[in-house]
Protein backbone atom coordinates (compact mmCIF):
# COMPACT_ATOMS: atom_id res chain seq x y z
CA UNK A 1 0.00 0.00 0.00
CA UNK A 2 2.91 2.42 0.86
CA UNK A 3 4.48 1.72 -2.37
CA UNK A 4 1.54 2.43 -4.40
CA UNK A 5 1.18 5.97 -2.54
CA UNK A 6 4.60 6.65 -3.28
CA UNK A 7 4.18 5.76 -6.84
CA UNK A 8 0.87 8.22 -7.03
CA UNK A 9 3.18 11.21 -5.35
CA UNK A 10 5.56 10.49 -7.66
CA UNK A 11 3.68 10.16 -10.91
CA UNK A 12 1.74 13.44 -9.45
CA UNK A 13 5.14 15.06 -9.05
CA UNK A 14 6.49 13.79 -13.06
CA UNK A 15 2.83 15.51 -14.41
CA UNK A 16 2.83 18.62 -12.32
CA UNK A 17 6.75 19.01 -13.61
CA UNK A 18 6.36 18.57 -17.04
CA UNK A 19 2.83 20.23 -17.67
CA UNK A 20 4.84 23.27 -16.17
CA UNK A 21 7.91 22.64 -18.84
CA UNK A 22 4.43 22.52 -21.36
CA UNK A 23 3.17 25.41 -20.22
CA UNK A 24 6.31 27.51 -20.47
CA UNK A 25 6.79 27.00 -24.46
CA UNK A 26 4.41 29.98 -26.51
CA UNK A 27 2.81 28.10 -29.43
CA UNK A 28 0.42 28.51 -32.44
CA UNK A 29 -1.35 26.42 -35.05
CA UNK A 30 -2.63 29.46 -36.77
CA UNK A 31 0.41 30.99 -37.72
CA UNK A 32 0.38 32.90 -41.20
CA UNK A 33 2.76 33.12 -44.09
CA UNK A 34 2.78 34.94 -47.35
CA UNK A 35 4.41 35.30 -50.54
CA UNK A 36 5.63 37.22 -53.00
CA UNK A 37 7.23 35.67 -56.15
CA UNK A 38 5.62 38.43 -58.62
CA UNK A 39 7.56 40.06 -61.03
CA UNK A 40 6.55 43.70 -62.59
CA UNK A 41 3.96 43.74 -65.96
CA UNK A 42 2.67 40.05 -65.05
CA UNK A 43 0.42 38.07 -63.38
CA UNK A 44 0.45 37.81 -59.71
CA UNK A 45 2.49 35.24 -58.53
CA UNK A 46 1.16 35.12 -54.67
CA UNK A 47 0.18 32.52 -52.10
CA UNK A 48 -0.38 31.94 -47.93
CA UNK A 49 -0.72 29.66 -45.39
CA UNK A 50 -3.05 30.72 -42.45
CA UNK A 51 -2.29 27.76 -40.70
CA UNK A 52 1.50 27.49 -39.35
CA UNK A 53 2.32 25.65 -36.77
CA UNK A 54 4.93 27.77 -34.84
CA UNK A 55 6.66 27.21 -30.59
CA UNK A 56 8.83 29.24 -29.17
CA UNK A 57 10.69 28.60 -25.71
CA UNK A 58 11.04 32.05 -24.27
CA UNK A 59 13.77 30.43 -21.64
CA UNK A 60 16.43 29.59 -24.53
CA UNK A 61 15.13 31.45 -27.47
CA UNK A 62 14.66 27.84 -29.17
CA UNK A 63 11.96 28.42 -31.97
CA UNK A 64 10.41 26.25 -35.11
CA UNK A 65 7.92 26.59 -37.34
CA UNK A 66 6.42 24.22 -40.04
CA UNK A 67 4.15 24.67 -42.88
CA UNK A 68 2.59 22.11 -44.71
CA UNK A 69 3.51 23.14 -48.67
CA UNK A 70 -0.39 22.01 -50.02
CA UNK A 71 -1.80 24.20 -47.29
CA UNK A 72 -0.89 28.02 -49.27
CA UNK A 73 -3.69 29.37 -51.50
CA UNK A 74 -3.45 31.19 -54.42
CA UNK A 75 -5.96 33.16 -56.14
CA UNK A 76 -5.73 30.97 -59.15
CA UNK A 77 -6.54 27.44 -58.63
CA UNK A 78 -4.62 26.51 -62.10
CA UNK A 79 -1.51 28.25 -60.02
CA UNK A 80 -1.83 26.57 -57.07
CA UNK A 81 -2.14 23.09 -59.12
CA UNK A 82 1.24 24.21 -60.62
CA UNK A 83 3.13 25.59 -57.58
CA UNK A 84 2.69 21.74 -55.50
CA UNK A 85 2.93 19.46 -58.66
CA UNK A 86 5.83 20.91 -60.71
CA UNK A 87 7.53 23.52 -58.49
CA UNK A 88 7.38 22.15 -55.05
CA UNK A 89 6.78 18.95 -55.61
CA UNK A 90 4.40 18.58 -52.44
CA UNK A 91 3.43 14.99 -52.82
CA UNK A 92 7.47 14.43 -52.12
CA UNK A 93 8.05 17.61 -49.71
CA UNK A 94 5.26 17.93 -48.12
CA UNK A 95 6.52 20.81 -45.54
CA UNK A 96 9.00 23.13 -45.17
CA UNK A 97 10.81 23.95 -41.58
CA UNK A 98 12.91 26.26 -39.74
CA UNK A 99 14.69 25.94 -36.81
CA UNK A 100 16.93 27.75 -34.76
CA UNK A 101 17.72 29.92 -31.67
CA UNK A 102 16.82 34.06 -31.26
CA UNK A 103 20.30 35.52 -29.78
CA UNK A 104 19.67 37.01 -26.72
CA UNK A 105 16.21 36.62 -26.39
CA UNK A 106 14.87 37.75 -23.17
CA UNK A 107 11.16 37.76 -22.80
CA UNK A 108 11.11 39.94 -19.65
CA UNK A 109 12.59 42.95 -22.19
CA UNK A 110 9.51 42.29 -24.93
CA UNK A 111 7.06 45.13 -24.78
CA UNK A 112 4.03 46.44 -26.51
CA UNK A 113 6.45 48.27 -28.69
CA UNK A 114 8.09 45.52 -31.46
CA UNK A 115 11.78 44.89 -30.83
CA UNK A 116 14.23 43.51 -33.15
CA UNK A 117 15.94 40.04 -32.50
CA UNK A 118 18.31 38.23 -34.66
CA UNK A 119 17.28 34.24 -35.02
CA UNK A 120 19.49 31.91 -36.05
CA UNK A 121 18.78 28.34 -37.98
CA UNK A 122 18.01 26.08 -41.04
CA UNK A 123 15.36 26.37 -43.48
CA UNK A 124 14.52 23.01 -44.89
CA UNK A 125 12.24 23.71 -48.04
CA UNK A 126 11.98 21.14 -50.90
CA UNK A 127 14.63 18.45 -49.03
CA UNK A 128 17.34 20.97 -48.81
CA UNK A 129 18.26 22.17 -45.66
CA UNK A 130 20.52 25.73 -45.34
CA UNK A 131 21.63 28.18 -42.75
CA UNK A 132 19.51 31.24 -42.80
CA UNK A 133 19.78 34.17 -40.40
CA UNK A 134 16.11 35.94 -40.03
CA UNK A 135 15.42 39.16 -38.17
CA UNK A 136 12.17 38.50 -36.22
CA UNK A 137 10.14 41.39 -34.90
CA UNK A 138 8.77 40.70 -31.31
CA UNK A 139 6.14 42.25 -29.00
CA UNK A 140 3.83 41.68 -26.22
CA UNK A 141 0.31 40.47 -27.05
CA UNK A 142 -2.52 39.18 -25.07
CA UNK A 143 -1.64 35.51 -23.31
CA UNK A 144 2.00 35.77 -25.18
CA UNK A 145 3.77 37.21 -28.48
CA UNK A 146 3.65 38.52 -31.45
CA UNK A 147 6.50 37.38 -33.73
CA UNK A 148 6.81 38.69 -37.73
CA UNK A 149 9.05 39.88 -40.17
CA UNK A 150 10.31 38.98 -43.79
CA UNK A 151 12.86 37.08 -45.67
CA UNK A 152 14.14 36.28 -49.23
CA UNK A 153 14.98 32.59 -50.65
CA UNK A 154 16.38 31.82 -54.34
CA UNK A 155 14.33 28.53 -55.57
CA UNK A 156 17.53 27.50 -57.03
CA UNK A 157 18.84 27.47 -53.47
CA UNK A 158 16.70 24.76 -52.52
CA UNK A 159 16.34 22.48 -55.70
CA UNK A 160 13.17 24.48 -57.40
CA UNK A 161 13.26 24.48 -61.28
CA UNK A 162 11.78 27.30 -63.06
CA UNK A 163 11.05 26.09 -66.29
CA UNK A 164 12.72 28.63 -69.04
CA UNK A 165 9.35 29.20 -70.41
CA UNK A 166 8.07 30.89 -66.97
CA UNK A 167 11.32 32.10 -65.53
CA UNK A 168 10.95 36.19 -66.72
CA UNK A 169 6.95 35.94 -64.67
CA UNK A 170 8.55 34.69 -61.41
CA UNK A 171 11.30 36.63 -59.35
CA UNK A 172 14.60 35.52 -58.41
CA UNK A 173 14.10 36.26 -54.74
CA UNK A 174 10.98 35.22 -53.32
CA UNK A 175 9.58 37.17 -50.64
CA UNK A 176 8.53 35.72 -47.64
CA UNK A 177 6.37 37.42 -44.91
CA UNK A 178 5.54 35.68 -41.62
CA UNK A 179 3.49 36.75 -38.62
CA UNK A 180 2.89 34.41 -35.31
CA UNK A 181 0.81 35.22 -32.84
CA UNK A 182 2.08 32.50 -30.15
CA UNK A 183 0.45 32.31 -26.95
CA UNK A 184 0.81 30.09 -23.85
Amino acid sequence: MKKSIIHFFVLVLLITVSTDAWAQKLITKTGNIKFQASTPSNEEVAAENKSVSAVLEPSTGDFAALVLIKGFRFKVALMEEHFNENYMESEKFSKATLKGKMEDFDLSKVTSTAKNFTLKGDLTLHGVTKPITVTVKVSKAANGVMAMGSFEVKPEDYGIEIPNLVRKKIADKIKVNYNFLLVK
